[in-house]
């Protein structure tokens, strides 16, 4: 199966905050797949602490929106994230899996979609 996109759909009831324990390690799996995994651990660490803050405050987090293969978008008024690449292929299938297992490991109901974007929630 090949895919653009991988999006993690929460109900009604879910709240950011609820990811605060499973973000790290979904980050970094997201980041080291996709080959993303900056050279400086600071820079992760960062990304992680801006992230969990968020999270924490049960706000919107930022994600990983930078320029590469992939990016990890929360967009505006939707319970969802999604894994998105400018091809479709395997690999946001494979990894969009990955993420789900951890997901599904703490606890955090979802359904995983494939190729949902709308105009909205394109970059």
């Amino acid at each position: 199966m090949k895919a653009t996109s991988g999006h993690f759909m929460f109900g009604p009831e879910f709240q950011y905050k609820d990811l605060a324990e499973s973000f790290p390690e979904i980050l970094k799996v997201f980041l080291e797949e996709t080959d993303q995994l900056p050279d400086d651990d600071d820079v992760m660490q960062m990304f992680i602490f801006i992230n969990q803050q968020a999270l924490k405050k049960n706000e919107k987090p930022e994600g990983y929106n930078r320029k590469g293969r992939m990016r990890m978008i929360f967009p505006l008024g939707s319970n969802q994230f999604y894994l998105k690449s400018n091809i479709a292929g395997s690999e946001v299938v494979r990894l969009s899996e990955k993420v789900s297992k951890i997901l599904t490991k703490s606890g955090v109901k979802h359904t995983l979609q494939w190729n949902a974007l709308g105009p909205k929630d394109d970059d």
